[in-house]
């Protein structure tokens, strides 16, 4: 087991120290699930209950991962991603529900999430697909300065 606890700090520790990630989930045990799987690391992990909140908190100061489960009370997954990505749009943001369907994967994907996950999700799912949506983000970063460096010369 404590080589399972090093493998997942190590995964977790592959995140910037700035790495900012917020868990959007009306479900009390699901939000402290993923901040348990998070914490520990180099990253900043805070929760909230709902879109609503979610939204406020993006104002407040962008998160550079979003964990968003799509069915929730008020402001349903998908208006809440709508909105992260029209005005933040440099976020990354993971689709999780307990009711997967091709046609709302699609729709997520199509607004812009960087994935769609099914519950339940483990802790090292929840971790990999965190490192994979930061990776993403740097690289896309990257893309950008390398075209306006080209774009200048």
């Amino acid at each position: 087991m404590d080589r399972v606890n090093k493998l997942k700090e190590a995964e977790v520790s592959q995140m910037n120290q700035t790495t900012k990630i917020l868990v959007v989930d009306d479900e009390e045990v699901v939000r402290l699930s993923y901040l348990r799987a998070l914490s520990g690391g180099s990253c900043k992990v805070e929760t909230v209950k709902n879109g609503s909140d979610a939204l406020q908190m993006m104002g407040q100061h962008p998160f550079d991962v979003v964990l968003l489960d799509q069915r929730m009370p008020g402001m349903d997954g998908m208006s809440v991603l709508k909105t992260i990505k029209e005005k933040w749009p440099e976020s990354e943001v993971i689709m999780i529900t307990g009711y997967p369907a091709v046609e709302s994967a699609k729709e997520a994907v199509t607004l812009g999430a960087y994935d769609y996950l099914a519950k339940p999700i483990g802790p090292d799912d929840v971790v990999n697909a965190a490192n994979g949506a930061m990776m993403h983000k740097k690289w896309m970063l990257r893309c950008d300065q390398q075209v306006q460096r080209a774009a200048i010369q």
